[in-house]
């Protein structure tokens, strides 16, 4: 038998198995199910209803096929309406054979027939990837996309002459434009590529034209230099991390689930779903790890907050998912809370096992997430604690680049809690599809904010970010985990390293998540051990979520007059509001929700300045949210930030209750630090002493480990050890 991916190479140039119609994301025995089955369950009739409900509003209106001529504005928001309103008239043809809503679809197709053929490149084209209908090709692709399968269903109710018409004039010209005009993008490894070669191939499928299947599947040369195949192959790590980040697995997971699901259902044999030990099953998992318990996506690289898995990507994808592999009960409790279901077979199964009350909660968990084709260039790692109503996320960031929407920063953090940003990663610049906003693009701040390194919590070096904040340098490093370690619930620690950001400076990050019965949450212990070769100056912010409430730091607040805390690499966007020097170790808290945070950081013996700033600094145009932040700034080679991040007490301001309002942690210190390891001396107001040791070098769950320091010798064996007293 041959191995998988050879046997679908073999099968390029088959023809698609499936006749009957419709035969992309739906099939005949799809619609038989829906048409025959005695109940659909609620969140599937609901989506059939509303559905309905759209599609009669577009039915009562004249059809609007507009010349293009904005980004954002009313033609870019009509053509997205007109290829949603077709895709959904499709399904309702096909479930109902009510031959109304497919004479719609055919007056809409016979206007872009006499449209598409007449345009140039878009008025408000942007860089190489200029659309015709759109300002760019990937909203052009999202439009076959749903055409497609819009022309599928109602392909048999079509006269010949009908066909050759929309197939001259609209798919074969449009398909050609994707895979001639722009062939870099149809072989491009991203998101871009992933949705280009999905229009083509159902393109391609819904007209029975096997050679634009096979270049989808293959790439324009069909030797699986690209084409999705490829995609499956490198866009995804083994454990399934998207090297784009968790926003735009968000938005790339629809193209990986539409195209297989269709190929799935033309040529089954190629068996696309067990490609790669499952990839796409991993996809959707790991997706979902990465989201915060109420489904946010952790805002890495490029991201707007916005998003969940309530998108109707996600939505799709977990649909799909649970049809095609096993039916997990997990994946229902998902589909629960994002409340809806997708318009296809396998959304009328999860509604049907949903109402069968089938779901189990969803299983997040503290996990390792491995980034690159190879699994070996770097990755994500997230460490959790507490019930899922309350718990405490911790995440850190170590990947590659991340394509074209990567940012420039290496060992960053995030914190959760309870749902609510606690430590947040800034995201993108962009208010999508807000024309008066940049034409709904990325903003400039994308490249002179989001993207630089000071932007995030971790380290910047010298007040520069990290490789020189140049994309070609960046795309080829990453930073690597060092261990992971989630075993006991009580004491998880993850460590991960950096050695290619700065010439001559070597970055280590570890960080343990600590539970005691004597705590009310978990505290997060946080060391950030920099070796240089020469004296440096190092900043590290914690970019914190709500209202600043004190701090130990006796400071000068700048309350007249404020300027920007530098002049470029992200420095100049923020305003320096106050300054201090810290004598002792440095407290500030703040108020988030109904809970305070509480940040407690050693000031070692080389001294530190804490500099408070806020977001906004030479942004004439009102473009970044004006966030607070504290920057922990130290001079020198050799260095260690060592912190504490405690969540306590709680407020409720409608009852004018407050409990535990000061954090519990006296002091932090750095007890010793040498070649094999750094140690650090947690102490509590009520006489609780926690030590802790963090080895450096090779990971081992066995090696002895001896540091010297605060008038003892620590001896420890393996990657970490915590002493409790």
């Amino acid at each position: 038998m041959l191995p998988l991916a050879l046997a679908i190479i073999a099968a390029a140039t088959a023809a698609p198995a499936q006749t009957s119609r419709p035969s992309l994301l739906w099939s005949a025995a799809d619609v038989e199910s829906i048409r025959n089955s005695p109940g659909n369950g609620p969140l599937f009739t609901a989506a059939l209803q509303e559905a309905r409900a759209r599609v009669e509003q577009a039915l009562a209106r004249p059809i609007d096929v507009p010349v293009p001529r904005d980004a954002g504005g009313y033609t870019h928001e009509r053509h997205k309406q007109n290829y949603i309103e077709m895709q959904l008239a499709g399904i309702l043809y096909a479930v109902t054979k009510e031959e109304r809503y497919a004479r719609f679809i055919r007056a809409m197709l016979v206007q872009y027939a006499g449209l598409y053929p007449t345009l140039g490149d878009h008025p408000m084209k942007s860089g190489e990837s200029a659309g015709r209908l759109f300002w760019q090709t990937l909203n052009e692709t999202v439009w076959l996309v749903h055409t497609a399968q819009a022309y599928d269903c109602i392909h048999d109710w079509l006269t010949p002459a009908d066909r050759a018409s929309f197939e001259k004039n609209i798919f074969r010209p449009m398909t050609k434009f994707f895979t001639v005009d722009h062939v870099r993008e149809f072989d491009r490894i991203h998101n871009h590529g992933t949705w280009t070669v999905t229009a083509v191939g159902l393109a391609g499928y819904a007209m029975r034209d096997r050679e634009l299947v096979a270049k989808a599947l293959y790439g324009t040369k069909k030797n699986q230099t690209g084409g999705f195949l490829r995609q499956m192959d490198l866009l995804f790590s083994p454990d399934g991390y998207y090297t784009e980040g968790p926003y735009y697995f968000r938005y790339a997971i629809m193209p990986f689930m539409v195209f297989a699901q269709a190929i799935e259902n033309n040529q089954p044999e190629l068996k696309i779903f067990q490609y790669r030990d499952a990839i796409l099953k991993k996809a959707v998992y790991s997706g979902l790890q990465l989201t915060n318990v109420d489904g946010a996506f952790f805002p890495l690289n490029d991201a707007l907050k916005e998003k969940s898995f309530r998108s109707p990507e996600v939505v799709l994808a977990v649909a799909i998912a649970y049809q095609r592999y096993g039916g997990d009960p997990a994946l229902l409790s998902i589909a629960q809370k994002q409340g809806a279901v997708a318009l296809l077979g396998a959304g009328h199964t999860v509604a049907a096992d949903l109402a069968g009350g089938k779901a189990v909660p969803f299983p997040y968990a503290s996990v390792d997430l491995s980034d690159g084709a190879d699994g070996a260039q770097g990755g994500v790692g997230i460490l959790r604690a507490g019930p899922a109503h309350d718990m405490l996320t911790l995440a850190m960031k170590y990947t590659g680049h991340g394509l074209s929407h990567g940012h420039y920063d290496k060992l960053s953090i995030l914190m959760y809690d309870a749902g609510n940003e606690i430590l947040q990663d800034y995201g993108a610049a962009r208010f999508i599809n807000v024309e008066s906003k940049f034409g709904g693009r990325y903003l400039p701040e994308t490249k002179t904010w989001t993207m630089q390194t000071i932007a995030h919590n971790t380290v910047a070096v010298d007040g520069q970010s990290h490789y020189g904040g140049m994309q070609k340098v960046s795309e080829r490093f990453h930073a690597d985990r060092n261990y992971f370690d989630a075993s006991d619930p009580a004491l998880q620690v993850m460590s991960a390293s950096c050695s290619t950001a700065y010439s001559g400076v070597f970055m280590e990050r570890t960080l343990a998540l600590l539970s005691d019965p004597k705590n009310s949450k978990p505290v997060v212990l946080d060391i950030f051990r920099i070796d240089s070769d020469a004296e440096h100056q190092y900043d590290l912010p914690f970019y914190y979520v709500g209202q600043f409430l004190a701090t130990n730091v006796k400071y000068a607040a700048h309350v007249e007059q404020q300027s920007a805390f530098g002049t470029g690499n992200g420095y100049q966007h923020l305003w320096l509001e106050a300054s201090g020097i810290p004598r002792s170790p440095v407290n500030f808290s703040w108020l988030q929700g109904n809970r305070y945070y509480t940040v407690t950081a050693a000031a070692d013996s080389g001294g530190m300045a804490v500099d408070f700033v806020r977001i906004g600094a030479h942004d004439p145009d009102f473009n970044l949210r004006r966030e607070g932040g504290v920057i922990l700034r130290a001079r020198g080679r050799d260095r260690v930030f060592a912190s504490v991040i405690e969540p306590h007490g709680s407020w409720d301001g409608n009852a004018e209750f407050s409990r535990d309002a000061y954090g519990q942690v006296q002091s932090v210190r750095v007890a010793g630090a040498g070649p094999e390891g750094t140690v650090v001396v947690i102490d509590w107001k009520d006489g609780r002493r926690w030590t802790f040791m963090a080895a450096h070098g090779a990971a081992s769950g066995t090696a002895g480990r001896r540091v010297a320091g605060d008038g003892r010798t620590f001896d420890w064996k393996g990657n970490y050890s915590l002493e409790r007293k």
